[in-house]
């Protein structure tokens, strides 16, 4: 398949069936996008690609609250994580919702004139650190919180598979870039976005539903939440233990930098090259190369084993953000 996709080539959602189709079909209804490439980048590895589209749509999509509230949360963390693509979708989807303003602050990466706006991308942008005291009190009302929290932690692993696998280029030629081009996208979807959209649609899609995190119980963000943070965690099996315990030790001791140009904990490629790419999944996605993913990427892995490894890395550090959410901010009861 050609298209926006690095390193993988997944299969063509024409040939989709089962639940592939059945989250194609969610995604053209819910999401106004007939074939988004943020999910087909997962179909090498379907396991995947419900909980990634559930975990998606019951927080931002359907979520309480507002809309645009939760694309400011959304576009707040793609800055953070220094991911171009999903930026600008978020800009296009800002101008769908008819926050024309709000959608060209987050283009030019400005800050927005209102103030509520700004703090709301700020709160998002500061979920990239575990345990900022910034993140509570939140911007928005606490009945949002699993919504907003859902969105942001969506998005967390969503930047880094996109940052991984994907190039920037949202649409050809990057021309999203031309604000002409984001307005005229956003009324392309505008119905879609402005819709009310129930809670709890993608749930059937999910081979189990345990209720997830507490700040989600009652949500159907929580089931969505357990069933990526289940699928995402199987690919540490693709790492022997002593490269796994580097990877888990490295992102425990992450405090939400970028790590610096000269990284002395990324092991070599040659040594070991799958902790280095669950490694740059995880803490720096952009910086993944084309030597990293053939140093690892020999027979008898495939694509379906490139993208768990790279899945596990990101939530790996999605992991990290969601164990470190400050006690002001979140109930501690897990019910996992």
């Amino acid at each position: 398949m050609s298209g926006p996709y690095r390193y993988t080539d997944p299969p063509s959602p024409k040939t989709a069936t089962g639940t592939t189709a059945a989250v194609y079909a969610q995604a053209r209804t819910d999401f106004g996008i007939p074939k988004p490439s943020t999910l087909i980048v997962l179909a090498s590895a379907p396991e995947l690609l419900a909980p990634t589209w559930s975990l998606l749509r019951e927080s931002l999509i359907a979520g309480s609250g507002s809309r645009a509230d939760r694309e400011l949360v959304a576009a707040g963390v793609s800055q953070a994580n220094r991911c171009p693509f999903c930026v600008d979708a978020h800009a296009v989807l800002l101008h769908a919702h008819g926050d024309h303003g709000l959608g060209e602050a987050v283009a030019r990466g400005t800050e927005p004139r209102d103030a509520r706006a700004a703090r709301i991308l700020r709160w998002g942008r500061d979920t990239r650190v575990p345990g900022a005291p910034g993140l509570a009190p939140p911007p928005f009302p606490r009945a949002d919180l699993a919504a907003q929290l859902g969105t942001a932690l969506a998005f967390h692993f969503i930047n880094r598979i996109v940052s991984a696998l994907l190039t920037e280029n949202l649409l050809p030629a990057n021309a999203q870039r031309r604000r002409a081009v984001r307005a005229l996208a956003g009324r392309s979807v505008s119905g879609v976005v402005r819709a009310a959209h129930p809670p709890g649609t993608s749930l059937p899609l999910l081979d189990s539903l345990e209720p997830g995190p507490g700040w989600a119980v009652g949500s159907p963000v929580g089931p969505a939440y357990e069933a990526l943070r289940t699928a995402a965690t199987k690919g540490a099996g693709l790492l022997d233990d002593a490269d796994l315990g580097l990877v888990q030790q490295t992102v425990a001791r992450w405090d939400g930098t970028h790590p610096p140009a000269v990284w002395p904990e990324l092991p070599d490629r040659a040594e070991r090259p799958g902790a280095r790419l669950a490694l740059l999944a995880a803490l720096a996605p952009y910086r993944i190369t084309d030597a990293d993913v053939a140093a690892w990427r020999v027979p008898p892995f495939t694509d379906h084993c490139l993208v768990h490894l790279v899945a596990y890395g990101a939530f790996a550090a999605v992991d990290r953000i969601e164990s470190a959410l400050p006690a002001a901010l979140v109930d501690r009861l897990e019910t996992r």
